[in-house]
């Protein structure tokens, strides 16, 4: 008897200790993420060049495409796979040469499930579960990685891998892994900031395509 009550005292040392790691972890990944968030605040505008990777090994997926995005505040231009979609701060312009035909539409600002351009460097600030998840040194680099998963169930991201350049505080990397298979990596090749924009930067001017059909959702 005396020895079941000494094994199940160390059973419950053992799960204290184990639980204080965690919460510990925790505290840190939260110390992390809110460094990574007030250094975006303090920027007066980001410039970003990135590699977007999609994957599925059940589909036989596998995809690369480059794009690059100009942000200031809450406005956006961001240019992928051949099409711009920009937002002044009211509307957004997706603009598609292809097709010659730009959609006009009204964004929701308290939709907090739309994943946007402005949100992608401060999204994880609510609704993720989060632990830090090792490092690695990558092209001289130090990256130290958190691992974030969504609270709510209707999510269909089982888990989010974001990676923090140590020493600037920045975004390196984001790996979405999808509750079905899919993998989606976004990977910061260029990050500037503070750089000097046109004043027209996020102005959409209806002269520069005079042959475009526009399709306006209001």
């Amino acid at each position: 008897m005396q020895n079941k009550t000494i094994f199940r005292a160390l059973l419950l040392s053992a799960a204290c200790i184990c639980s204080f790691s965690i919460q510990a972890q925790d505290k840190k990944a939260k110390a992390l993420l809110d460094q990574v968030s007030a250094k975006v605040k303090n920027y007066s505008t980001i410039i970003i060049d990135f590699k977007y990777s999609l994957s599925n090994a059940k589909e036989n997926i596998n995809q690369d495409s480059k794009g690059n995005v100009v942000l200031k505040g809450n406005q956006y231009v961001l240019n992928f796979m051949g099409a711009t979609k920009l937002y002044d701060g009211k509307k957004t312009y997706t603009i598609v040469p292809e097709d010659e035909e730009i959609t006009i539409s009204k964004v929701d600002e308290n939709d907090n499930t739309a994943v946007t351009p402005n949100k992608m460097l401060t999204f994880f600030n609510t609704g993720y579960k989060y632990t830090l998840n090792g490092d690695a040194t990558v092209k001289g680099k130090k990256i130290q990685y958190v691992k974030l998963v969504p609270m709510s169930s209707k999510d269909q991201r089982k888990e989010i891998i974001l990676g923090i350049d140590s020493q600037t505080k920045n975004i390196y990397n984001l790996v979405e892994v999808g509750k079905k298979g899919t993998k989606t990596t976004l990977t910061v090749n260029s990050f500037k900031t503070n750089q000097p924009l046109p004043k027209n930067q996020f102005t959409f001017v209806k002269s520069k395509y005079p042959n475009y059909y526009i399709n306006s959702l209001d």
